[in-house]
């Protein structure tokens, strides 16, 4: 199933234009990766799904229906979930508070039993949020901030979940376990479109991905296959054209050992992924 399906999209900010045709579609159960230089449009590309930036030609299709002129509230009832560049959380909150918030508009629904009760199916997955759940999520250490912002995101029980340089800032430990996250929600349907400057883990655990310049998609394909492009590792794993550049980048593996390597820190989801590729 198409949960979202992008048409020639075109918008910027004033007269400046940023996205300029762009087409793309996420499915449901599929992570989606955005690969792309700073101020290729990715994080416009985001806001425009989000409804925080209107779109001045083009369509956006969300599991069928036209979105293009909703609010930014609407999407968000209809199941859009954005993690923001930066994570905005609200410092002066608590974390149980920040992720009350992240179910607003859906407390009429729920009630706060019903809130409470996703507070706390929510927080299984983030163990150290559930240990200071009434402490200020501003005394959170940088990776705690990004598990409380995505947390705040899945609030919302999702269908689409639009990740913005999730892992911006953080240790590669804490890379680890954002992307280990985001296989496991994949894992439980949620589609998931992420726009990372982290090129070579993002194209590792990406079912499909699109290479964006200047506004416009200029390559797209299986995760894989864009790994494995030498035009996509000189331009965005800093890696030259020449297969045994490739080597040297990777410090002697090939690429079906770097596959193993981050299926062994993402979990069992990549490894049958990666198991199953190899059979074909």
């Amino acid at each position: 199933m198409k949960m979202l399906e992008i048409s020639g999209i075109e918008t910027g900010y004033g007269e400046a234009m940023i996205l300029r045709g762009i087409d793309l579609t996420v499915e449901a159960g599929e992570i989606v990766a955005l690969i792309g230089a700073n101020g290729s449009g990715k994080t416009t590309l985001a806001k425009v799904i989000s409804g925080l930036l209107p779109v001045q030609r083009g369509r956006i299709l969300f599991r069928g229906e036209d979105i293009g002129r909703l609010s930014a509230r609407h999407r968000v009832r209809l199941g859009i979930a954005q993690v923001p560049e930066g994570r905005q959380i609200i410092a002066g909150l608590t974390v149980r508070e920040n992720l009350r918030l992240g179910a607003y508009t859906q407390r009429q629904a729920l009630g706060d039993q019903g809130v409470a009760t996703r507070l706390s199916q929510v927080c299984r997955q983030f163990p150290a949020l559930l240990e200071r759940l009434d402490g200020m999520a501003g005394n959170l250490s940088g990776g705690q901030q990004q598990m409380l912002a995505i947390a705040r995101a899945l609030m919302l029980a999702p269908r689409l979940l639009v990740l913005d340089e999730p892992s911006l800032g953080l240790s590669p430990m804490l890379v680890s376990e954002i992307f280990h996250l985001i296989v496991r929600l994949r894992s439980e349907g949620l589609a998931i479109l992420l726009s990372e400057q982290n090129a070579k883990m993002s194209l590792a655990i990406a079912d499909r991905a699109y290479v964006i310049e200047s506004g416009r998609v200029v390559l797209q394909g299986r995760g894989r296959d864009l790994l494995d492009n030498p035009e996509v590792c000189e331009r965005y794993l800093g890696v030259g054209k020449s297969s045994q550049g490739i080597r040297e980048a990777s410090s002697g593996e090939s690429h079906a050992a770097l596959v193993r390597g981050l299926a062994s820190i993402l979990g069992t989801a990549a490894k049958a992924r990666s198991a199953d590729e190899t059979h074909r």
